[in-house]
């Protein structure tokens, strides 16, 4: 593999997505003889369908889910955001299962992250081919060698899941612990589709939709990470400090960054809100004394990284230096190198790998709970003999399975023959991980 990315395996979840996907692209859907549609599909008045398809674009857009366009990009227009014009069917258990463990996965995290020979012995191959991966445990290095100015980091975690058709179940899909996305956004959705199901007639289904907080959930972490550090950390100056978004040049997500910060300023008006990008802040960030972070003179308290999950972010050496002073700062960062890390694809195969989920979690049921919901994994690696039925398994049968890099941002996977084509001109490369499922 000529790029040096490495890759997951994932078996591919027979997963169905129930709607019409109002985005301009194609959605497969699936077999779900076990899920009764929430919506009866397809919709055979085709006059009423565009009628509900141009309230649901206008609906949106004029609720915040919106976004920038790639082709076209430009800070004075938007568009809406892809949706799904119809909820979702899901079973009610498996989404009270989701809620009930996310608290088990934060801490799971939470503790990997901050057992430092953990993460550096399971990303010690990843850096011998992947150089974003290597930069950033080169910082996380610099760091321990040097100690560590703040010991407090906020987690704004995502986890995703699909559900497996023949059993039902969920399946953890990843666990995002950077820039995870889309909590503002999906926070308002569930409003239009319960609009929607009352335009069709399904009033009786309305109250199946639960209610979201994940935004005023989001803006209040952050906040009470910001008192944290005010507290504790006296400001020299008059000015109260700032929440930094890290973002990109032209980052297209503008809605549901936004929203977060509106959020953010309505349950605290006194605080102040800035966006930057790694390159302005490498040319305009100082560290003061107890190395307090200062951009263009503003102090900073708290770090939010919109920005900086992917090598594109990082133009130069500039940039690269920038997120080293900012790990080596005062200020909360959310997340910390440590916390970008421990969501790496790579470190959700090593946890699934037989006995080390048992160092992390000593609570039996959590212990079942978390097997229950990962998904297999199977390392490539040239140094693992069971690789070669793992490939020989996904070169015959790709459409069981999604290749997936250690990227995050969305849009780097590959599927069915592109993955046979891919495991075959790079078979000498073996340095790779890939995940499994029930399906």
């Amino acid at each position: 593999m000529k790029s040096g990315r490495v890759v997951w395996l994932a078996q591919f979840l027979n997963n169905s997505i129930i709607g019409s996907p109002v985005s301009g692209k194609v959605i497969k859907f699936s077999n779900m003889s076990s899920q009764q549609l929430c919506v009866p599909v397809p919709i055979k008045d085709k006059e009423f369908l565009a009628e509900l398809v141009e309230k649901g674009k206008d609906w949106t857009l004029l609720h915040g889910i919106a976004r920038r366009s790639k082709d076209h990009f430009s800070h004075d227009t938007i568009t809406f955001a892809p949706f799904l014009l119809f909820p979702s069917t899901f079973p009610e258990t498996e989404f009270k299962k989701a809620k009930k463990i996310q608290t088990t996965l934060n801490q799971l995290m939470h503790t990997v992250a901050h057992d430092h020979q953990f993460l550096l012995n399971s990303l010690s191959e990843i850096t011998n081919v992947d150089p974003f991966m290597a930069r950033l445990v080169q910082i996380y290095q610099e760091i321990l060698t040097e100690g560590v100015t703040q010991k407090v980091s906020l987690g704004l975690f995502r986890s995703d899941y699909m559900v497996d058709s023949p059993t039902g179940t969920i399946k953890q899909v990843e666990f995002n612990t950077i820039a995870s996305s889309f909590g503002a956004l999906t926070s308002i959705l569930p409003n239009w589709h319960r609009q929607v199901l009352s335009l069709c007639g399904l009033h009786d289904k309305i109250d199946n939709i639960p209610l979201s907080n994940t935004l005023t959930g989001y803006a209040s972490g952050i906040l009470q990470a910001y008192d944290l550090y005010h507290s504790r950390i006296r400001s020299k100056s008059f000015v109260s400090p700032a929440i930094l978004f890290v973002i990109e040049d032209n980052g297209f997500n503008v809605g549901d960054q936004r929203l977060l910060e509106f959020e953010i300023q309505r349950q605290a008006p006194h605080v102040r809100v800035i966006r930057r990008s790694l390159t302005d802040i490498g040319n305009h960030l100082q560290l003061g004394d107890r190395r307090r972070l200062y951009i263009t003179g503003i102090e900073i308290a708290i770090v939010y990284y919109r920005a900086g999950y992917s090598p594109a972010a990082y133009y130069s050496e500039l940039e690269w230096d920038a997120r080293l002073q900012m790990e080596r700062s005062l200020a909360i960062k959310c997340p910390s190198v440590q916390y970008q890390l421990a969501g790496s694809k790579k470190i959700q195969q090593e946890l699934a790998r037989p006995g080390i989920l048992e160092k992390f979690i000593t609570d039996p049921e959590e212990l079942i709970a978390v097997r229950d919901v990962f998904t297999g994994l199977y390392s490539l690696d040239m140094n693992d003999p069971k690789s070669d039925d793992t490939i020989r398994l996904a070169i015959d049968e790709p459409s069981k399975f999604v290749l997936k890099p250690q990227r995050e941002g969305g849009g780097n996977n590959l599927y069915d023959e592109d993955i046979s084509e891919y495991l075959k001109k790079n078979q000498n490369f073996r340095r790779t991980t890939c995940m499994d499922s029930n399906g």
